[in-house]
């Protein structure tokens, strides 16, 4: 492939840059994962404080981003700052692990919920539904229906950002729209006698088994259980980070991305919220916690709307999960480019085609995401890396500290709103979730660092490489 001398365009807007945030944070989690920390926290007041605890986190992290993106408005964001702030090696150490399994598995995920909910309007998509039996492995419908999700939403993206950013903005707005609506209905039908029922001991932290039963904690296992309730919440809102990634095709980036993280973590923290609260106002707490397959949404829409219910989250989720893949992929890219210009990944991954994207980094995510699609186990992944996912996070947001020691008399277009307590707080909020994760739920935590070393050696084999190709 002949190297293009193209750049990046800046053709996105502060609304493209808004949904682009909104959009690859609001995916399936927040009609799914309710069920999960209710079973660990076993009360509404405790299910609406992790929602809370985890959008507070999410908007101090995002607003903490805003002032690394004025400073530093390039294509690769969040690799870019940890490489600025510490390293070419902890920022590889980021991107190896971004697109082993943060990225790409996260894609996987997302499709394969774009086809189980198409199940529910054509049956023919079941993953019970084995397409293709190999014996030892198994593909099923749904499954080869992510795969071709994935690939038509790469080819589209490889066609320039113009389609993408449409895509994304209509796919956006429409699912927050819906969503809002689906909030609003439930509210008017809320049920008396379950409100009543849900929020007359809300406080009580406890175990809430799926045939009802209850089993008390102890205060420590009790901070474990809120640990692990939270790797759902958190799942469910991140990406948000995913706009950084794009920063260079970002009009007026220094003030557009860090506008645009607030923004986004807030409309997608409100509603999140606020879904929860509907939740616990139609479906009585046992409902919830065990909803068929943990579709508490699906519980909650037949419960408002009746049997047409389901068929409405179905196209809900539809639409949710097919922007959230699109703003997935069309960012994830940047994030392989920047290493590859920085000699460190494929060289080819570097280059952008005539439409100024870079179309080899798209096809290799796609090929990744596609084998994550395959196997069925980017869901085991994707609870596992919540503690590499929040390490990070707090490593970039300490960057901020580094950054002003280091350099004070830096441009800062953006500066960190409440700094430095709130970028304090983050860090130490963090920290407690991954300490409370590695002392009471250590599977949440080793398959997570085991990828992340794994790209200690491939950074070493890629220097020696580059210094191979110098001399």
């Amino acid at each position: 492939m002949a190297e293009q001398t193209t750049a990046f365009k800046p053709t996105l807007s502060l609304l493209d840059a808004t949904m682009i945030v909104a959009g690859s944070m609001i995916g399936s989690g927040i009609f799914i994962v309710s069920a999960d920390i209710l079973r660990h926290v076993g009360s509404s007041g405790w299910l609406i404080v992790v929602w809370l605890l985890t959008g507070f986190m999410t908007i101090t992290a995002a607003v903490s981003y805003g002032e690394l993106s004025g400073m530093f408005p390039k294509a690769g964001g969040q690799y870019v700052y940890l490489k600025e702030s510490y390293n070419p090696l902890i920022a590889f150490l980021y991107g190896w692990s971004f697109f082993a399994v943060i990225q790409t598995a996260t894609i996987a995920a997302v499709a394969v919920a774009f086809a189980k909910f198409t199940a529910y309007l054509i049956p023919w998509f079941s993953e019970d539904l084995v397409a293709i039996d190999l014996g030892i492995f198994k593909i099923s419908h749904a499954q080869l229906l992510s795969v071709c999700i994935i690939v038509l939403l790469t080819y589209i993206n490889t066609r320039g950002t113009k389609t993408g950013k449409l895509i994304q903005t209509t796919f956006t707005l429409t699912k927050l729209l819906s969503l809002f609506g689906l909030i609003i209905f439930g509210l008017i039908m809320a049920k008396g006698d379950v409100w009543h029922a849900n929020w007359t001991n809300a406080w009580s932290l406890h175990q809430l088994n799926k045939d009802g039963s209850i089993e008390t904690y102890v205060t420590a296992a009790a901070l474990g259980a809120m640990a692990a309730a939270m790797v759902g919440s958190i799942f469910s809102s991140d990406a948000w980070n995913n706009v950084t990634f794009i920063a260079a095709e970002i009009r007026n980036p220094k003030r557009n991305i860090g506008l645009s993280l607030f923004l986004g973590t807030l409309i997608v923290t409100i509603i999140y919220v606020t879904a929860n609260v509907m939740y616990t106002a139609v479906l009585p707490l046992h409902e919830i916690a065990s909803a068929d397959k943990d579709r508490v949404a699906v519980a909650a829409s037949n419960a408002i709307f009746g049997g047409i219910g389901t068929k409405i989250i179905a196209i809900m989720i539809m639409i949710a999960t097919f922007g959230c893949d699109n703003g997935l992929i069309l960012s994830g890219a940047r994030v392989y480019y920047t290493m590859a210009k920085d000699r460190l990944f494929f060289r080819q991954a570097g280059v952008l085609n005539d439409r100024a994207v870079p179309q080899f980094s798209l096809w290799m995510q796609c090929i990744f995401a596609c084998i994550w699609s395959f196997s069925g186990k980017y869901g085991d992944l994707l609870d596992m890396i919540s503690f590499i996912v929040v390490v990070f996070y707090m490593l970039t947001i300490f960057g901020i500290f580094v950054l002003r020691r280091r350099n004070p008399n830096a441009e800062r277009p953006y500066k960190a709103f409440g700094y430095p307590v709130l970028p304090i707080l983050y860090i130490i909020m963090g920290l407690g979730f991954c300490i409370l994760l590695i002392t009471f739920k250590r599977q949440y935590t080793w398959p997570g660092l085991i990828i992340t070393l794994l790209g200690l050696p491939l950074y070493y084999i890629a220097v020696a490489n580059r210094k191979a190709e110098a001399t």
